[in-house]
């Protein structure tokens, strides 16, 4: 993982979080939960955009795995739609065994014992068992799509853990982690003050913390 990464992904989702709310950067995406919390991704966002089927042969939605890249994530935009998977036991195993960082899906997933087994970290808005074959079809790939009322854009930095999942803008990302380690000092600093017995309102205070995610405004 590259070394940026890593440091945001050390942040935490929460911190990170903040520091888009200071930019005015809508990163969250609401809702999508890892299968397990223990769950950490960090990466670059490879993207695909399906929808519902319309043809009688729509073709296999999975097709796309072999071009993913070491590293990167996938990025599943089905529409939230919770009726029909579009990721299961056989995608997890080839993403494993390719040492991609992660899943994440505007939808929903299957075969989640699988993903629990091997560790490979699945976000997703649930999982069923009711497969997406012949039911979605797959209409773009890395292009921009969408995680709810986030955007995506291939290679958009997409970090997630037990709090869920983030989009940072690429062209974003060192303003992002520069203001998230700020508000990391300023945290750390209001939680040693307090484990010395400081008064919490005073410790805020101190360290501004009602500043630390109001947006800037330039």
């Amino acid at each position: 993982m590259e070394k940026e990464l890593q440091e945001m992904l050390d942040l935490g989702t929460t911190t990170v979080s903040d520091a888009c709310d200071r930019l005015g950067i809508n990163a969250q995406a609401v809702g999508i939960m890892p299968l397990d919390r223990n769950f950490t991704l960090a990466g670059r966002a490879f993207t695909v955009k399906t929808i519902p089927s319309a043809n009688v042969n729509p073709g296999n939605v999975g097709d796309y795995i072999d071009e993913v890249k070491e590293g990167q994530v996938v990025v599943l935009d089905n529409e939230g739609k919770p009726n029909a998977t579009v990721w299961g036991d056989i995608l997890t195993i080839m993403s494993h065994r390719n040492k991609l960082a992660g899943t994440v899906i505007h939808g929903v997933c299957r075969d989640a014992s699988r993903s629990l087994e091997l560790g490979y970290p699945i976000f997703s808005r649930g999982n069923t068992m009711r497969t997406g074959k012949d039911r979605v079809e797959c209409v773009a790939i890395n292009e921009a799509c969408s995680l709810g009322e986030v955007h995506v854009n291939p290679n958009d930095v997409i970090i997630g853990d037990a709090d869920g999942i983030l989009v940072i803008p690429q062209e974003r990302f060192d303003e992002v982690l520069k203001i998230g380690k700020q508000i990391e000092s300023a945290e750390d600093n209001i939680r040693a003050e307090i484990a010395k017995g400081s008064r919490l309102d005073a410790a805020r205070e101190k360290f501004k913390y009602h500043a630390l995610q109001t947006r800037d405004e330039k």
